[in-house]
C-alpha cells in the first residue's frame, strides 16, 4: 500500500477521548467505515498483507474486527468465525478470559468453529495490549486452527501488544500509532 494511501487512512482516525473511561484516548475508525472509498482501501490494504496465504477461514474479533473480517472472507470467499464476548454467542463455546488496558475480558468462540488443520487469518480494528488478540489466538489454536498472521488496521505500538503474543505470531499493523 503506497504511502499517500496510508496517511488518508490515518488522518480519518478520529481520537475521542476519555472513552470509554477517563484517560484512555479512543482511536476511533468510523470515519472510515463512512466513507466507501475509505473502506474500500482499508480492505485492499489487509488483501494486501494476506497476500498469496489461502486461509480457510477469517476470524474476527468483537466487535469491530466483524466489519473488517466478514468484508474479507467474502472476498476472498472463505467462512467467516466471529469471536464473541463472554455470553454472546448460542451454541457451545469455548472461552478464554484476558486483561484489557482498563479491565478485564472474556471471549468466546463456538467449539465448532475452526476444524484442525484449518488456515486462519484473524482481524481486528485495533491492537493496543494485546490482550483481546491473544485470548482468540488461543482460541483458535485450541480448536486446531493454525494462525497465518493478526492483521489489525490500526496497532498502538507503544502499548507492545505484539510482544504479548509470542515471537511465532506474524502481526502486521497497517496503520502505527
Amino acid at each position: 500500500m503506497n504511502e499517500a494511501t496510508l496517511s488518508r487512512l490515518k488522518a480519518s482516525l478520529r481520537d475521542v477521548r476519555d472513552f470509554p473511561k477517563p484517560g484512555v484516548i479512543f482511536k476511533d475508525i468510523t470515519p472510515i467505515l463512512a466513507d466507501g472509498e475509505l473502506f474500500h482501501l482499508a480492505l485492499d490494504a489487509f488483501l494486501e498483507v494476506i497476500g498469496s496465504e489461502r486461509p480457510d477461514k477469517i476470524v474476527g474479533i468483537d466487535a469491530r474486527g466483524f466489519i473488517f473480517g466478514a468484508a474479507l472472507a467474502d472476498r476472498l470467499g472463505v467462512g467467516f468465525v466471529p469471536v464473541r464476548k463472554k455470553g454472546k454467542l448460542p451454541w457451545k463455546t469455548r472461552g478464554a478470559a484476558y486483561d484489557l488496558e482498563y479491565g478485564q475480558g472474556h471471549a468466546e468462540i463456538h467449539a465448532d468453529a475452526i476444524i484442525p488443520g484449518e488456515r486462519v487469518v484473524v482481524v481486528d480494528d485495533l491492537l493496543a495490549t494485546g490482550g483481546t488478540a491473544e485470548a482468540t489466538l488461543r482460541l483458535v489454536r485450541e480448536l486446531g486452527g493454525e494462525v497465518l498472521c493478526l492483521i489489525v488496521l490500526v496497532e498502538l505500538a507503544f502499548l507492545h501488544g505484539r510482544e504479548r503474543l509470542g515471537k511465532g505470531t506474524r502481526v502486521v499493523g497497517i496503520l502505527t500509532e
